[in-house]
């Protein structure tokens, strides 16, 4: 997976306000030599933009998406309603209700469209999330994972 050049993981957030938080999923990717893609668009400014997005994902070679957001935190649900893809939603730290408001709108999503969320500003664990979900069909990223929780457990 480190010599692949197609993303596989798509980032999306709703705001480039959000990238200080999400720098740390890019990061945590890069740390394992996966592939990813990032956007910014908003699902109530720019629906338009996040469906096409969405829609083409897969099509695109992502295999798991990671949606970050505050305030209403629609963008992890919209995302997830337009891809096949497994979304991982991360609730942004908001300064109304610090961030439980974005955690909560993400949690409550409707039977059929299922998404992941990890805690409040939680994008490293989202980055971990995403490669352990690609681990499920690929040695390479499940050995990442192994080899990472092994420093984990030798620190």
């Amino acid at each position: 997976m480190a010599q692949e050049k197609t993303p596989v993981i798509g980032i999306i957030m709703g705001s480039t306000s959000d990238m200080p938080v999400m720098e740390a999923c890019m990061k945590q990717l890069d740390e394992f030599g996966v592939p990813y893609e990032v956007k910014v668009a908003s699902a109530h400014r720019k629906p338009a933009e996040v469906h096409d997005w969405a829609t083409t994902a897969h099509e695109r070679g992502i295999k798991v998406i990671v949606a970050a957001a505050g305030k209403a935190a629609h963008l992890g649900g919209v995302v997830a309603a337009f891809t096949p893809c497994p979304v991982i939603a991360v609730p942004m730290k908001t300064s109304d209700l610090g961030g439980l408001d974005s955690l909560l709108s993400m949690v409550q999503m409707p039977s059929g469209v299922p998404v992941a969320t990890v805690a409040i500003n939680g994008a490293k664990n989202a980055a971990i999330l995403a490669v352990q979900m690609l681990g499920t069909g690929c040695d390479v990223a499940r050995n990442k994972i192994i080899d990472y929780k092994k420093q984990m457990a030798e620190a």
